[in-house]
């Protein structure tokens, strides 16, 4: 609850696609603002220092850390959650963490995925150290990350087809 007198943004942007305005407190971050006004809760608040990478989104086609990044910095930006990211990247990594056990508890999943699919969007072949490196700043307490690395592998050579996969 914001006291009386919080100073307020007014915002205007795309979220998912759609126009949105809204109001937000001027020390309210993205985050916080898409899960709270929006009911956009894929993305999640996990340290909220910008340390575990569970809250990235899309600001204007870059990924993110939502809890680094006021409200009042999207106004006038294109914004993107889990929610609706359905390129061939996110899809081929949601079927690879399925299918590898890339996740359990599932909180940091959207994190990765969102950083993953930016990865195999700069590098469709990354090497096992690209992936590690490219994800370091994602935390997962659950699988130890092997899982999660076989999925980005095994998404990579989904995305590039049948000749990848021999």
């Amino acid at each position: 609850m914001l006291p009386p007198d919080e100073p307020l943004a007014e915002i205007a942007c795309r979220v998912n696609g759609r126009a949105v305005r809204g109001r937000a407190a001027l020390r309210q971050t993205l985050v916080e603002w898409l899960r709270a006004d929006l009911g956009l809760t894929g993305s999640h608040v996990g340290c909220a220092h910008g340390v575990c990478g569970a809250c990235h989104v899309r600001l204007d086609g870059a990924v993110v850390r939502g809890c680094l990044v006021l409200a009042a910095q999207a106004d006038g930006a294109t914004v993107e959650t889990i929610e609706a990211a359905g390129g061939p990247e996110e899809a081929a990594l949601r079927d690879a963490f399925v299918a590898h056990a890339g996740l359990q508890c599932g909180f940091c999943t959207p994190g990765m995925i969102l950083q993953a699919a930016e990865l195999l969007q700069r590098n469709p072949a990354p090497s096992r150290e690209a992936i590690r490196d490219a994800l370091s700043g994602n935390y997962c307490r659950c699988t130890g990350y092997h899982a999660i690395v076989d999925a980005v592998e095994a998404a990579a050579r989904a995305l590039r087809g049948p000749a990848a996969t021999a």
